[in-house]
C-alpha cells in the first residue's frame, strides 16, 4: 500500500479494462467462496469474478484472470524484516505456509467489529460496500493494543517464559484454550 497511489477501482489485464469492487465486505464474500469445498477450482474463479467484477468471465480465462487479481489486489504480503545474527548473517526466514496462523475473519468476526468501533468509531455494518479492502487491512493491522482483537492476539501468540509463574501460565493456557481458533482446538486440548 502506497499513500500517494489511489485505491484500486479499476485495472488492465490482456489489453482489457475492467472495474473492479473492492469493497471489504465483497472480499469477504470472496474468502467464502474459496472455503467452499463443494465448488470446483473454475467455479469458484468464476464466483469470485462474479462478485468482484461487472461482467461475467467463463472458462480458462477466468482462473487466469481470478488469480491475477488475488495476488494483485487481495492477498496483502506483509514484509518480514530481515534478521541478523550476532554475525551479520541473515536468520532463515519461516516460509508463509508455516507461520501460525492467530486471526480468522470469520471467526473473529464480533472481535473485529468491536475493535473497529472502539478504536476508530467505526461500525463495519454501514461501512459495507464503501470501505476498500486495503483501508480494512491498513485498519484491521494498525488496531491499538487496548483493543479486544489485539488483546486476543497476544494471548494466541502468547509462549511461556522462564519467568512466568506457574499461575500466570495457567491463567494464559486457559485463554489461549478460550480464544483458539477453531482448526487449532484439537492442538491446544
Amino acid at each position: 500500500m502506497r499513500l500517494n497511489d489511489p485505491l484500486v477501482t479499476s485495472f488492465s489485464y490482456d489489453d482489457k479494462d475492467y472495474t473492479i469492487d473492492l469493497a471489504f465486505d465483497n472480499v469477504l464474500d470472496v474468502f467464502d467462496v474459496i472455503a467452499d469445498k463443494s465448488l470446483r477450482e473454475h467455479e469458484k474463479a468464476e464466483i469470485c469474478l462474479a462478485l468482484l467484477l461487472d461482467e461475467p468471465i467463463k472458462g480458462e480465462e477466468a482462473i487466469d484472470l481470478w488469480n491475477y487479481i488475488y495476488e494483485e489486489f487481495i492477498n496483502i504480503k506483509v514484509e518480514q524484516p530481515i534478521m541478523y545474527d550476532i554475525k551479520g548473517n541473515p536468520l532463515p526466514v519461516q516460509p508463509e505456509e508455516e507461520k501460525e496462523q492467530f486471526i480468522d475473519l470469520e471467526q473473529d468476526a464480533e472481535y473485529i467489529f468491536a475493535s473497529f468501533k472502539q478504536a476508530y468509531g467505526m461500525n463495519l455494518y454501514q461501512e459495507q460496500g464503501k470501505l476498500h479492502w486495503h483501508e480494512f487491512q491498513a485498519l484491521l493491522h494498525g488496531l491499538p493494543s487496548d483493543t479486544i482483537m489485539k488483546r486476543i492476539i497476544e494471548i494466541r501468540a502468547w509462549k511461556p517464559s522462564k519467568g512466568d509463574s506457574a499461575e500466570h501460565k495457567k491463567n494464559m493456557e486457559d485463554l489461549q484454550r478460550r480464544f483458539a481458533l477453531k482448526e487449532s482446538r484439537e492442538e491446544v486440548d
